[in-house]
């Protein structure tokens, strides 16, 4: 009996689900005739045809059962050919399919997604194997004595495998395509079994999505490959290297397709001479963050406003975008505004101010732990603005590639952060502020009570404007998010360069602000009489996604109390965001920042 996880305990799952002994197929009551005419040794006349006995059915019936789609017995439209194959022969010949019969049969063999975690020696039964597909299953080791030597394609996509050593022990010598992809190789020590010793008819190659990082070691035994055609390394790290398509398209010059793209003539006319160059292939990745413009920001000074005649503090209001990229890089500013280049980076909720990050405008997370690092950049701080132009750009060169991968596969994420600063009278505390004025006023009354209105003197007159302007003490700034999303950036691993997007935060509408305390029955009374003057609103933002329905009727209490006096408009907070890994030659791949709105449009 085949052991649990292994490819022949999986081949017999596969048989049974099959239902080859089973009507239409295998042997029955209803194909009974057949079998016994065959085992008996007189010859039927020449020119007669076969009768059939009652209840039985004729091998077109049965097979017209199998092939008709509105059949019970039929398979599903995706089976393979080998499955279609497997269910006519147990139609036409049943007896061949018995005990070790049927691994004479089978030629191709597609186990995707059953848990098969070994490849055993039972599959040296199938003498004529031509293919075996094992992808989705949990393979981390291949021992190629146990695979047959007729194979001719092998494919072991989306397991384990993190090493090639046991693979290329005695790999099958008529192998034309390895199918290696959304594995677990890394390292330089992977490169040495790619070479004509172990696949001298390898034809295609397929190592996407793994971990190897050597472009300049990968080529010198890939280049020994005299059959390889087809080359698919698209999703490693080293992938990320500039020169890493034309490098490759020059040392291979047999090579037709790479990462599923076409090598035409002029594209190795482009690259000639690049493989005798091997200074210019440098461990290093270079990206470019290109952040436009800002709409959809609700004006705050439209909600929160003081009181006719009170004293407060003012307050500046600026807005900045945030997001995150990979550790272990250095930077390069090329284009962005003054300031763009040193500045502090804001914060929010969700980050942390590092003391080591404050002068080069970054800052550390403090989110849930990844399997990759990152920090968050910020733009500058801009002044409230119906339209915000960003126009940043800044240069990402990448050294840790495989920290810059996985920072890819888990994407970015953007933020737009509000900067709220409250500043004071040099002389006044802004704790006591309001309790010396109400003694003060109090008094006044008290003193106009009893003797009449208390004039004036023209020397105090004189010293408030001298006063004048006052300085004004700033408070810590008060930042918070005003939306966050979370950008895929997947495609850059594969053949795109660009990401080009527009980030949609919803709708910003006012919090409801908190209720004012309890006051005595008389400032109860008298601020009846003042309830139509406009108060400050300390609430803050939220942000929803309201549907454009909610313009007519259906409108929400946060919004009609806004909407006193005035119209809210109903515009999303939206943000233009480009991300762009460059190739070789950097001046042709390289965009400016005035194409950054035209590309994201024609993107959408």
């Amino acid at each position: 009996m085949a052991a649990p996880g292994s490819v022949s305990a999986a081949f017999q799952e596969y048989l049974q689900h099959l239902g080859l002994q089973d009507f239409p197929c295998g042997l029955g009551s209803w194909n009974k005739s057949r079998l016994n005419a065959r085992r008996s040794p007189r010859a039927e006349p020449a020119g007669l045809e076969e009768a059939v006995p009652p209840g039985e059915e004729t091998p077109e019936t049965l097979l017209e059962l199998l092939r008709d789609q509105h059949s019970p017995w039929a398979l599903p439209p995706d089976c393979s050919p080998q499955d279609q194959l497997l269910r006519e022969v147990a139609v036409l010949a049943p007896e061949l399919l018995h005990g070790s019969r049927v691994f004479q049969i089978v030629k191709s063999l597609r186990i995707l997604d059953k848990g098969v975690e070994e490849v055993d020696e039972g599959l040296l039964r199938f003498q004529q194997l031509e293919e075996l597909i094992l992808s989705a299953n949990h393979i981390s080791r291949v021992t190629s004595a146990h695979l047959p030597r007729t194979l001719k394609v092998l494919e072991l996509c989306y397991n384990a495998v993190g090493d090639l050593q046991d693979l290329c022990a005695q790999p099958p010598p008529e192998l034309q395509h390895l199918g290696l992809g959304y594995n677990r190789l890394c390292g330089p020590s992977q490169e040495k079994h790619l070479t004509v010793d172990f696949w001298p008819n390898l034809v295609s190659l397929d190592l996407s999505f793994n971990s190897l990082t050597d472009l300049l070691g990968l080529v010198s035994q890939l280049s020994t490959l005299q059959n390889l055609r087809i080359l698919v390394l698209q999703g490693n790290p080293l992938a990320l290297i500039p020169t890493y398509r034309g490098f490759l398209v020059d040392s291979l010059p047999k090579l037709s397709i790479l990462d599923d793209i076409c090598i035409w003539p002029d594209e190795r006319q482009q690259f000639h001479g690049l493989a005798r160059q091997p200074e210019l292939i440098r461990s290093e990745a270079r990206v470019v963050v290109s952040i436009g413009e800002m709409k959809g920001l609700p004006n705050p000074e439209a909600f929160q406003q003081l009181e006719v005649g009170s004293e407060g503090p003012m307050i500046t209001y600026s807005y900045c975008v945030t997001y995150e990229f990979a550790e272990g890089e250095e930077l390069e500013d090329r284009g962005s505004p003054e300031g763009a280049k040193i500045h502090q980076s804001p914060t929010v909720a969700m980050l942390d101010v590092d003391s080591s990050a404050q002068d080069t405008g970054e800052t550390k997370s403090h989110q849930e732990p990844k399997a990759h690092s990152t920090k968050v950049f910020a733009t500058p701080g801009q002044p409230w603005a119906e339209t915000i132009d960003c126009s940043y750009r800044k240069e990402h060169i990448a050294k840790d590639l495989v920290g810059l991968k996985s920072y890819l596969e888990a994407g970015t994420i953007v933020s737009v952060v509000e900067e709220k600063v409250l500043s004071w009278p040099v002389d006044a505390d802004p704790e006591e502020n309001t309790v010396t004025n109400k003694k003060e006023g109090q008094e006044l009354k008290k003193t106009s009570a009893k003797v009449g209105p208390v004039p004036v003197s023209k020397d105090k007159q004189k010293k408030k404007k001298q006063q004048q302007p006052c300085e004004f003490r700033s408070d810590p700034p008060i930042r918070s998010s005003l939306g966050t999303t979370r950008v895929t950036l997947e495609t850059l691993l594969a053949t795109e360069d660009l990401v080009a997007t527009v980030c949609d935060f919803g709708i910003l509408i006012p919090e409801k602000p908190p209720e004012p305390p309890v006051l005595e029955e008389k400032e109860v009374k008298k601020g009846k009489e003042k309830s139509k003057k406009p108060k400050a609103e300390k609430g803050g933002w939220a942000s929803q996604k309201i549907e454009a329905s909610s313009k007519g009727k259906g409108k929400n209490k946060d919004t009609a109390e806004v909407e006193e006096g005035q119209e809210l408009q109903l515009v999303p907070l939206t943000v233009q965001f480009q991300m762009q890994l460059l190739r070789w030659p950097l001046e042709a791949s390289t965009q400016s920042q005035d194409d950054v709105a035209t590309t994201v449009e024609n993107s959408q």
